[in-house]
């Protein structure tokens, strides 16, 4: 064994070690990190030609988009909050006034209208004997289950809180240094890669083609079901129709529930002041149109752009979803598209077009 072999055995056996250590360092912040990295992306473009504004100052340009990105996330946030505190003083006011005109005592009628499950909704709201309760029982009893729930689950509560707060900082934090740094970070890393120049063009001209495409497919397919949402919105007479528009587009990337954080309270409020016919119809224009416009037209326009089949590109996105939660649907197409490329350059590398004879020596000729 001569000394430049165990040089070399010693020194990668360190530099495995020393990656293991700062992988178990760096693994809680790797979704933050990699949400920064997707958003980076999308808007490099943008950094840019705020950086050309700013005369060349990169890190100017990097705390604008970053300070940008935190009133994105927060005035909504602000705003929603103020509205729910509204509407939910408006709703207990109505609420209170629907009890106190008998509308506990209509509900079993009520709910009887509705197909196939009306009248065991109806026995089942007899068996509650909704004539002997009161106002102040129901207001009562639903504090004080709602009092057990809070103080039941306020410790998760907080702490998945105090985890989304601290990984939307970091996320922020990287965010501003890649927007500064990022260039400079991905020319050393590009020049680590043990690969000829054409691969490594190939693999990261891929990357970002299929990034740029599952954004692209996530955003038309929100715009999408947002708008055929609207419509039925609209047509069905209900209250603020662009804004529950707008909402719809922005819950519509959700993976678990999407659209139908907003479809299905409406159809509930369409069923609660007796429209049952138009709640059915939003209930099944939701189910069979909007929801169902997801599972079809993100796949086919993320596949169409880069040439993955539909098939293997849903069941990506799925296995993408179960392994890694919402990051899923950027991870699995991510994962096949590079399989498919590394795929392409073991062919071109290390296979011959079948049938094709080796070429000739230029002695034999």
């Amino acid at each position: 064994m001569t000394r430049q072999y165990l040089f070399s055995i010693v020194f990668f056996a360190l530099l495995g070690l020393l990656l293991y250590q700062m992988g178990l360092i760096l693994q809680p912040f790797v979704f933050p990190a990699v949400w920064a990295a997707l958003l980076a992306h999308g808007t490099f473009p943008l950094h840019e030609r705020l950086s050309k504004v700013f005369g060349g100052n990169h890190t100017l340009s990097a705390a604008v988009l970053t300070l940008g990105a935190l009133g994105v996330v927060v005035a909504p946030l602000v705003l929603i909050g103020v509205l729910l505190v509204h509407e939910a003083g408006v709703a207990e006011e109505a609420i209170r006034a629907w009890v106190e005109e008998g509308g506990l005592q209509r509900l079993p009628g009520q709910v009887a209208t509705i197909p196939i499950i009306g009248q065991w909704l109806r026995a089942m709201l007899t068996n509650l004997d909704l004539q002997r309760l009161s106002l102040e029982q129901s207001v009562v009893a639903g504090v004080a289950a709602v009092s057990r729930f809070l103080v039941g689950r306020m410790g998760d509560v907080l702490k998945n809180a105090v985890m989304l707060v601290t990984d939307f900082f970091i996320m922020l934090l990287v965010l501003f240094f890649l927007f500064r740094d990022g260039r400079t970070w991905l020319a050393s890393l590009y020049q680590l890669i043990p690969m000829d120049e054409s691969h490594k063009q190939m693999i990261l001209a891929r990357l970002d083609q299929t990034i740029r495409a599952v954004i692209k497919g996530i955003l038309l397919t929100a715009v999408v079901q947002g708008s055929l949402a609207g419509l039925a919105y609209l047509v069905l007479g209900i209250p603020l129709p662009v804004v529950l528009t707008v909402l719809t587009m922005l819950l519509a990337p959700i993976p678990v529930g999407g659209t139908a954080l907003v479809w299905g309270p409406v159809a509930l409020y369409l069923l609660w002041v007796g429209e049952t016919g138009k709640a059915l119809m939003m209930l099944g224009w939701g189910v069979g149109v909007v929801s169902m416009v997801d599972h079809f037209l993100r796949p086919w326009l993320i596949g169409q752009q880069v040439q993955i089949p539909v098939l293997l590109l849903v069941l990506s996105v799925l296995g993408g979803l179960a392994l890694y939660g919402v990051l899923g649907i950027f991870v699995g197409p991510v994962l096949v598209s590079l399989l498919l490329t590394a795929v392409q350059i073991y062919r071109e590398e290390y296979q011959t077009p079948e049938g094709s004879a080796p070429p000739a020596s230029p002695a034999s000729s």
